[in-house]
C-alpha cells in the first residue's frame, strides 16, 4: 500500500462522518424520525425505537470504514482484473491509492443533499430526504412514473458516478501512462461490468421481495 493511502482514506472516512452528523444534526433528521414513528407506534414503543435506532445509529458509523474499505477493495480488485486482461502491470497497492483518490467525489452527494434541504427545500419529509437521489435520472425523469425494481438503477446513474469513473480513467490512465480513452476502456470493462451484475442482483432481489 502506497504510504499515502492510509491517510487519504483516513480523510475520506473523517470527511463522510462529519457531513454526515453535521447534516443530520442541522436538517434535524432525529425528529423527522420521531414524527414519522409518533404516528404509527405508542409512546413506550416509540421510546424504545428510538433508543434502539440511536445505538444502532453510532454502530452504523464504526461500521462505514469497514464497509467503506470493502467497496474500495472490491473497485480495486475488478480494474486489477482489468489490467491484467488489457496486457498492463500495475501493483494493486497503486490501485488502492487511486480508488481511495477517486471516492472522495462521492462527498460531494453529501454535501449537495444538506444545501438542498437546507437552503432550499426547507419543507420536507424523512421519505423525501431518504429517497433524494441528486443529478441521477430518477431525479430528472421522477421515481413516481416508474416501477419499483427500477428505482435503484435510476439512483445509481448519476453524475457523480459518472465523474467517478473518468476521474478513474485519468489516475489510471496517468498511472499506467497510457491514453485516456484506453484507461477509460479498462475502467468500463471492469468496474462497470461489476457495477452491472451488482444493479442487477439488486434488481432480482427487489423483484423477488416485491
Amino acid at each position: 500500500m502506497k504510504p499515502n493511502t492510509p491517510l487519504l482514506f483516513f480523510g475520506l472516512y473523517a470527511l463522510m462522518f462529519s457531513v454526515s452528523v453535521f447534516s443530520a444534526e442541522l436538517l434535524g433528521t432525529e425528529q423527522l424520525v420521531y414524527n414519522s414513528l409518533a404516528e404509527r407506534l405508542t409512546a413506550e414503543q416509540l421510546q424504545e425505537t428510538i433508543r434502539i435506532r440511536g445505538l444502532w445509529s453510532w454502530i452504523s458509523y464504526l461500521i462505514l470504514p469497514l464497509l467503506l474499505y470493502f467497496r474500495i477493495l472490491l473497485v480495486a480488485t475488478a480494474i486489477s482484473i482489468g489490467t491484467f486482461f488489457f496486457e498492463y502491470d500495475i501493483k494493486f497497492s497503486r490501485l488502492l491509492n487511486i480508488v481511495v483518490k477517486a471516492q472522495y467525489v462521492f462527498v460531494l452527494p453529501m454535501v449537495f443533499q444538506f444545501v438542498w434541504f437546507y437552503f432550499f427545500r426547507t419543507d420536507f419529509t424523512l421519505e423525501e430526504l431518504q429517497s433524494f437521489s441528486p443529478l441521477s435520472l430518477g431525479s430528472i425523469f421522477g421515481f413516481e412514473h416508474f416501477e419499483s425494481w427500477l428505482i435503484y438503477p435510476l439512483q445509481v446513474v448519476n453524475l457523480f458516478e459518472v465523474a467517478y469513473w473518468f476521474i478513474l480513467a485519468f489516475l489510471l490512465a496517468k498511472a499506467l501512462q497510457i491514453t485516456k480513452s484506453k484507461a477509460f476502456t479498462i475502467v468500463a470493462s471492469s468496474y462497470g461490468v461489476g457495477l452491472a451484475i451488482w444493479v442487477a442482483g439488486i434488481m432480482f432481489l427487489i423483484l423477488n421481495i416485491s
